[in-house]
């Protein structure tokens, strides 16, 4: 049985000159045209992804100068207006969500932290398969939407499966008065000043 380089020679031996001419320049053209096909394709792939990274460059310059402005500090006429009963979060997140254009999956409470005469109430959250805008109204939403609420923490992914999509992880925190303690009085004075008054 012949071996495939006996069948190759034989082969090159039937064929005539310009056949030969033919083959020797389909053997040169043929790689090189598999090496160009193969830089194009690993450019074009290079070129997708740094499209995809520009615009996720993009997104955290937007969503860094969101949080850089942030809500203005708190005001005596933020102060004066807050009240005891805190705004729900999960309702208020809910509302920016859809004013977004998702629905938020829920939220995670927090336990309340009272300090300083403040209570503040926590949630965090996690956002998946959003695209930019969305991503950039939603956190738009929270932080104007009340001057009470702030985003406290958040983490941005690109979705594993869509990379033209994004997750995110986000603390949301409200703040309120403290309420006073039962059986006190606005009017009331210092402390001490009824055992003067019974002496």
């Amino acid at each position: 049985m012949a071996t495939i380089s006996e069948r190759a020679r034989d082969f090159w031996d039937r064929i005539s000159p310009r056949e030969r001419r033919l083959v020797v320049i389909a053997a040169i053209a043929v790689p090189l045209t598999i090496a160009v096909w193969l830089g194009l394709s690993i450019h074009d792939g290079l070129v997708a992804k740094e499209a995809n990274n520009e615009k996720t460059r993009e997104a955290l310059a937007v969503i860094a100068d969101l949080k850089a402005r942030g809500p203005a500090q708190p005001t005596d006429d933020v102060v004066a207006t807050m009240g005891t009963e805190p705004l729900s979060l999960d309702t208020y997140l809910t509302n920016a969500a859809q004013k977004a254009g998702f629905q938020l999956k829920g939220t995670s409470p927090r336990s309340p932290v009272t300090r300083n005469g403040f209570v503040t109430n926590s949630v965090s959250c996690r956002v998946t398969d959003l695209s930019i805008d969305q991503l950039r109204k939603f956190l738009q939403e929270i932080e104007t939407g009340s001057k009470v609420v702030i985003v406290t923490k958040l983490e941005i992914s690109r979705d594993s499966r869509d990379k033209e999509k994004l997750d995110a992880n986000l603390d949301v925190s409200t703040y309120s008065k403290e309420p006073p303690a039962k059986g006190e009085s606005k009017d009331a004075g210092p402390a001490g000043s009824g055992e003067q008054k019974g002496s």
